[in-house]
């Protein structure tokens, strides 16, 4: 098998990595070998953004069982944006839930203030299943 292969159609190079072929961001134009040229619009961000822990699950789970996605966010270079996207919908999403579940079963402030200690319990409870909610509709799905 060979280590690096072109693509005829479009010119890119391809290098083979693990059970594989990926591509390297070069292009062969008329025997030549130079940087892909990625359109301005499209251009990889060039600050680099710190991840949540919900884009960092996604990025994840998208590098094992989405490739395809994967590759496609990172050489158009909106990978940054969607992992950004991502992490602020899930944020969203899991301090909703918490305050809604806690809301129905009755954990405030009250309790809080009676028995800490049930309090903390009912909240790790309600904290560990609005996780579950948010993993299983918005990071380990799509």
């Amino acid at each position: 098998m060979e280590k690096t292969i072109i693509d005829e159609r479009t010119g890119w190079e391809y290098e083979w990595k693990g059970e594989q072929y990926y591509p390297t961001g070069r292009v062969v134009k008329n025997g030549v070998m130079t940087p892909a040229e990625i359109p301005e619009d499209n251009a990889p961000e060039e600050e680099s953004r710190i991840l949540g822990i919900w884009a960092q699950r996604h990025l994840n789970y998208i590098r094992r069982n989405k490739k395809s996605l994967y590759l496609d966010l990172y050489m158009s270079g909106r990978l940054n944006a969607y992992l950004a996207e991502i992490n602020a919908q899930a944020e969203d999403l899991f301090i909703r839930t918490v305050k809604e579940m806690a809301a129905l079963e009755g954990v405030t402030e009250k309790l809080k203030a009676e028995d800490q200690m049930e309090w903390v319990g009912r909240m790790n409870n309600i904290r560990n299943r609005a996780e579950e909610i948010v993993s299983r509709e918005l990071i380990f799905a799509s």
